[in-house]
C-alpha cells in the first residue's frame, strides 16, 4: 500500500507540474563556444515565455552553458562579438547588440540566428539557422540524445562568410577587418531584397545574387525569406547542441 501511495503521489506531482508549467523541461539546449574568442550569446523567447539564460551571458572560448526550455518553447539564439560590459551589465557589442548583457529584444543585424519552435505540428521541433538578417559568426545545430523522429539533421553555417562578403555588404571593425556581412535587405532596404510590397510572396520574391552567395556558402541555412524548402529542419524527442564556430568553420 505504501508503494502504491508513493506512486500515486508521484503521478499527482507530475500532473501538477505538467499543467502549471513551472518545472517541466521538454528540451535542453547546450551552447558551446568553439571560437578562439569570447562570444556573448543572446536569447529571445516567444509566446511570453521567460528568457533562457536571463537573455544573455558571456561564453569564453571552450566553455559551454546548458539551458533547459519548457514545453512548447519558441525563440532564437545568436552570438554577439566584440562586447564590452561593466559590472552592472551595461555596455554594447560590435555585432548582434541588444542593448545590454541581458537582452530584452533581438540582436541588431547583421547577425546569424538559430531559431526554434518546440513541440509544434505533430509534436515535432522545428529549427533552422538563418542568414536572413546577415552573418556575424558561424553557428551550427546538432540534435543530441533521445530516440528522435523526423529528419533530425544537422543545420549550420560553417563557412567564413565574412571572408566571402562583397564590399557593399561588409561591416568593418575598428581595426579594419570585416566583422559581419549584411543581408541585401539590410544593406539596400528595397522590396526585391526584403520580400516586401509587390515582392511579398514566394512567387514574386526570388533568390538574388546576394542570397545565392549566402546559400552557396551555407547550403543548410536560410539565405532569404522564402528559402524554406532546404532550410527548415524537424526532430522529435531530442536535446540540441548549438555551437559557435562549429567544426569546419
Amino acid at each position: 500500500m505504501a508503494i502504491i501511495g508513493s506512486l500515486t503521489l508521484l503521478v499527482s506531482m507530475a500532473v501538477f507540474i505538467f499543467f502549471t508549467g513551472t518545472i517541466v523541461s521538454a528540451t535542453v539546449f547546450t551552447l558551446q563556444n568553439r571560437c578562439s574568442y569570447t562570444v556573448w550569446p543572446g536569447t529571445l523567447s516567444g509566446n511570453g515565455a521567460a528568457s533562457l539564460g536571463d537573455g544573455g551571458f558571456e561564453l569564453a572560448p571552450g566553455a559551454t552553458m546548458q539551458l533547459p526550455a519548457p514545453l512548447g518553447w519558441s525563440g532564437r539564439f545568436w552570438g554577439r562579438t566584440w562586447c564590452n560590459f561593466d559590472s552592472a551589465g551595461n555596455g554594447n557589442c560590435s555585432t548582434g547588440d541588444c542593448g545590454g548583457l541581458q537582452c530584452t529584444g533581438g540582436g541588431a543585424p547583421p547577425v546569424t540566428l538559430v531559431e526554434f519552435t518546440l513541440n509544434g505540428v505533430d509534436n515535432k521541433d522545428f529549427y533552422d539557422v538563418s542568414l536572413v538578417d546577415g552573418y556575424n559568426v558561424g553557428m551550427g545545430v546538432r540534435p543530441t540524445g533521445g530516440g528522435g523522429t523526423g529528419d533530425c539533421q544537422y543545420a549550420g553555417c560553417v563557412s567564413d562568410v565574412n571572408g566571402l562578403c562583397p564590399r557593399e555588404l561588409q561591416v568593418t571593425g575598428s581595426a579594419g577587418g570585416v566583422i559581419a556581412c549584411k543581408s541585401a535587405c539590410t544593406a539596400f532596404n528595397t522590396p526585391e531584397y526584403c520580400c516586401t510590397g509587390e515582392h511579398s510572396t514566394p512567387a514574386t520574391c526570388s533568390p538574388t545574387q546576394y542570397s545565392m552567395m549566402f546559400k552557396n556558402a551555407c547550403p543548410t541555412a536560410y539565405s532569404y525569406a522564402y528559402d524554406d524548402a532546404t532550410s527548415t529542419c524537424t526532430c522529435t524527442g531530442s536535446d540540441y547542441l548549438i555551437q559557435f564556430c562549429p567544426p569546419g568553420s
